[in-house]
């Protein structure tokens, strides 16, 4: 084994985001000297500027919903608006905790950390501010960027990415979200709990339109009833400076004025002047291409996360991560199949999925295709929080469910038994009889398999 104080090691490491230290963590569990480079922080974007900060606000956000809307419950509370400080100061708090978990996980598990940018200068070799460090393997993990729009310029004080929108000192009174995917959704959602006047802007026919066509109808019915404004099938246009805010112009000439733009077009893998291409790295489009083991063109070079075609997701990077580590130590591990890597946006009401959506199940298997919608209004639990919803299942006669999709509060605590569901297989039968807690909104699952399976109870 490779001297781990030395500048040499099993496994070299690009990137430390969600994937680059799943990987790490592995293989130096698993026996392995590991270096790991990372420019910024242990923990990436996911940590620092993405998944844990926009879920904190959405938090905030819901509790700010929880007082205004607290005499609905027989609760007497006061709203008195939102303290930007205060919440910048939790989201930050909630961080540094993880952050400070990573660390001294990284520690103990003798992860040599490289500070500063890498690029790689050999198939086995990264050289990070003029020293050169080798590795018998190297994972990439740079992970990914907010992306813009030809000609519109980000300058981060009326014109933002989220990571611009994630640091704001104050509520705007206004905004225009141009994206109406995952990360606009969800700032649309969290913007709107705090007050903000939001209206997103989107190209194509709908929101979320990844997502299957029943839970974006969802999403947009309860936003209309929040009162978040969208505009679907309207490209973008222009921006430009109006007063203290912005004037933004989409398809067909009309224009929206607000204090600020939120850009959310999606994310850019990061790999632009890092030597992949020089060094024989297969690339499209900025993407590593890898084969279904996340082995690049060149031996000894593997891919995880963002850089990597396919659903730009954190726990997909980690679960990578975790892959190629096991890989690299011969442990010959399953394969991961993309489809069954849950989703969610972590909106109000939450958007939650896994496997084939209706439209593409149908694509595959004709009709030979059933669904069955359970609606939460029958869900004791929903009721209590005042939630609505569903929970949908996509599966082939006669054989296994290929696809559950979920609309509602909290739903996302709930797909985790949905991708048990999609990955193992199973049949309708197979789960009707999996004993359900009342009252629980897991309870939903229950009730629609039982329909699926052909006995229904809380449903026509």
């Amino acid at each position: 084994m490779s001297d781990p104080h030395a500048n040499s090691f099993d496994v070299l490491i690009l990137g430390g985001g969600s994937g680059g230290y799943a990987a790490a963590f592995r293989a130096a569990q698993l026996g392995l000297s590991v270096g790991l480079v990372e420019k910024d922080k242990l923990g990436g974007t996911c940590l620092h500027r993405g998944c844990i900060p926009t879920k904190a606000l959405l938090h905030a956000g819901e509790v700010a919903d929880a007082a205004r809307e607290a005499e609905q419950f027989g609760v007497q509370a006061t709203f008195n608006g939102v303290d930007m400080k205060a919440v910048n100061s939790y989201k930050d708090g909630v961080i540094t905790k993880l952050y400070k978990g990573l660390q001294g996980l990284a520690k103990a598990r003798k992860v040599t950390l490289i500070e500063g940018e890498g690029r790689l200068v050999a198939a086995d070799t990264v050289e990070v501010s003029g020293t050169r460090y080798k590795g018998k393997n190297v994972v990439l993990a740079t992970g990914s960027y907010s992306k813009s729009l030809p000609g519109l310029d980000v300058d981060g004080e009326r014109v933002l990415t989220s990571e611009h929108a994630l640091a704001l000192d104050h509520v705007p009174a206004s905004a225009v979200i141009l994206g109406g995917g995952v990360i606009g959704c969800e700032f649309a959602s969290a913007w709107k709990s705090f007050g903000v006047d939001v209206t997103i802007v989107e190209a194509l026919p709908r929101l979320i339109a990844v997502e299957d066509e029943a839970s974006s109808k969802a999403l947009e019915r309860a936003f209309r009833k929040r009162g978040i404004k969208f505009k679907t099938g309207k490209p973008f246009e222009k921006v430009e400076r109006a007063g203290e805010g912005v004037k933004v112009t989409i398809q067909g000439g009309e224009t929206i004025e607000a204090e600020l733009l939120l850009v959310a077009v999606g994310r850019g893998p990061t790999t632009a002047g890092l030597g992949y291409e020089e060094q024989g790295v297969k690339m499209e489009r900025g993407f590593v291409i890898t084969d279904e083991r996340l082995r690049t063109s060149v031996p000894g070079v593997y891919a995880v996360g963002d850089i990597v075609p396919g659903v730009q997701l954190a726990h997909r990077g980690f679960q990578q991560g975790i892959f190629v580590a096991e890989e690299i130590a011969g442990q010959h591990p399953q394969v991961i199949d993309e489809a069954g890597i849950p989703r969610v946006t972590y909106s109000e009401p939450e958007v939650a999925s896994v496997g084939l959506n209706e439209s593409k199940a149908r694509e595959l298997h004709g009709d030979k295709i059933e669904v069955i919608q359970y609606d939460l209004s029958g869900n004791g639990k929903s009721q209590i929080l005042k939630t609505a919803g569903f929970v949908k299942l996509v599966r082939v006669k006669d054989g296994p469910v290929v696809g559950v999709h979920m609309v509602g509060a909290r739903v996302s605590e709930l797909i985790g038994e949905g991708q048990l569901i999609y990955n193992w297989e199973a049949f309708p039968g197979d789960v009707a009889p999996l004993v359900h807690m009342h009252p629980t909104q897991n309870e939903a699952i229950g009730e629609a398999f039982l329909a699926l399976a052909g006995k229904p109870l809380h449903v026509h």
